[in-house]
């Protein structure tokens, strides 16, 4: 059954804002033309608190538990930076966590997650659902999903907000899409507010979960999943989120791993800020279309990743 779009608004996401302001930063919009020309700006998701966007979306969710729900405890799947969100959430009101986590994350996100006092289960790609479910009901546990929950989108949202707060005359803003939470609830705060600002997504070629879905009319499960882009790879999307996306949003795209470290090496080398690949994808986007039409805000969706890898990226 198709999903309303209306079931998120630019209400929601306004009183997500005032939810969670003493809970998460409001992150900078960087000017930086050293990146892809004039008329670039970053937003900072990088630097929010637990490394990336996601604790917006995660603490707004926790924060409208009923007592019940925050006595038994919460439970999500992640690939390490909704876990580490939802970490941060439920050890702020004192709530049980466990996180579902794919067995390939990185272990510096399992590190933290496990920091902040959460449970975590590690689970082969192929039985990550099905292992969240059965936690679920073995537990009575509240499931707080990455991206299939509107107080999630709408804690999401808030980046939409404070892009046009710092960039009124903004002309594009580029969004990373893995499952569809963050662009679904920056896509509701922008066009509700300003609808000729074009909101275009990026997606790793190798995990389309979202393009593939768009092009069948419902979710399908992507014909892949082995990008580079980890914090992207969603198994699937959901109805919840493909019809705000289809409602809001201008364009997906798509663009490959090596797009995706060569825009982290820029970042990096030219922006002085560390991001993840999934963090890279909007700029991976920017580089290769300098027609995009600017000024233009990137969202930099995170920065959390090991050492080693980075060096491997950075490394000549």
């Amino acid at each position: 059954m198709a999903v309303d779009a209306g079931t998120l608004s630019l209400a929601d996401v306004q009183a997500a804002a005032d939810r969670i302001q003493a809970h998460v930063w409001k992150t900078p919009t960087l000017a930086n033309e050293a990146v892809a020309g004039a008329g670039v700006w970053l937003k900072a998701e990088n630097l929010q608190r637990t490394g990336s966007f996601k604790v917006r979306g995660a603490v707004n969710a926790v924060l409208q538990l009923s007592p019940e729900q925050r006595r038994r405890g919460v439970i999500t799947l992640s690939a390490g930076n909704h876990g580490m969100a939802l970490a941060y959430a439920a050890n702020a009101v004192g709530t049980p966590c466990m996180v579902v986590v794919r067995e390939d994350a990185a272990v510096s996100k399992l590190e933290a997650i496990r920091g902040y006092g959460a449970e975590i289960v590690l689970t082969p790609l192929a039985h990550w659902q099905e292992r969240l479910e059965a936690e679920q009901k073995a537990r009575e546990l509240h499931l707080v999903h990455p991206f299939d929950d509107p107080a999630v989108a709408a804690g999401q949202g808030t980046v939409g907000l404070e892009i046009l707060e710092a960039v009124p005359d903004v002309r594009t803003v580029i969004v990373p899409v893995g499952g569809g939470g963050l662009i679904a609830g920056v896509a509701v705060a922008i066009k509700q507010q300003r609808p000729a600002v074009r909101v275009i997504g990026v997606e790793p070629e190798r995990a389309p979960a979202v393009t593939e879905s768009l092009a069948a009319g419902h979710p399908v499960t992507p014909s892949r999943l082995d990008t580079i882009a980890d914090g992207l790879a969603a198994p699937y999307t959901r109805p919840f989120n493909l019809a705000l996306i289809q409602r809001f949003v201008d364009e997906i795209r798509t663009v490959g791993d090596d797009a995706i470290v060569e825009a982290l090496t820029f970042v990096a080398l030219r922006a002085k800020l560390v991001v993840e690949p999934a963090g890279a994808a909007a700029v991976a986007a920017l580089v290769a279309d300098p027609t995009i039409d600017r000024p233009v805000v990137a969202v930099l969706s995170g920065g959390n990743l090991d050492g080693r890898r980075l060096a491997g990226w950075l490394a000549p």
